[in-house]
């Protein structure tokens, strides 16, 4: 059901040294970084195992609580993606992202992004190519 999860982090290379440090004793190590300028906001580094990153950490330009707590769900097609995303809508949630492709992740990462009414960022996303 989870996919993946992250944190709203204060200062970037400060958690993602401690987590890179910390995790190590759990067997994962850094996976994945995202820069500000791919995301069009602030950079994330991906923690994990196996090469699949599964705890995010992220800094936001923005400095809202959208992003502060991310949890991404795993959905069985791009279609239901998109339902996901349209049910989302239509129960109050704010769009944060349509449904799509996201390859700078990976070349099938599709996903979809709402705040939900507290405004934490939630998502689900589809691994398959479809």
């Amino acid at each position: 059901m989870i996919d993946h999860a992250g944190l709203h982090v204060s200062g970037y290379e400060r958690s993602r040294d401690f987590y890179r440090k910390v995790l190590a004793t759990l067997g994962a190590s850094l996976v994945m970084e995202i820069t500000a300028e791919q995301t069009g906001d602030g950079a994330h580094a991906g923690f994990g195992t196996d090469g699949k990153p599964s705890f995010w950490i992220g800094t936001s330009q923005h400095g809202s609580i959208a992003g502060s707590v991310h949890i991404a769900f795993t959905a069985g097609s791009r279609a239901a993606v998109d339902a996901f995303h349209a049910a989302a809508l239509a129960a109050g949630g704010k769009d944060n992202g349509a449904p799509g492709l996201r390859p700078h992740y990976h070349a099938q990462y599709y996903g979809a992004f709402v705040l939900d009414p507290d405004g934490y960022n939630i998502e689900a996303v589809c691994h398959r190519p479809e």
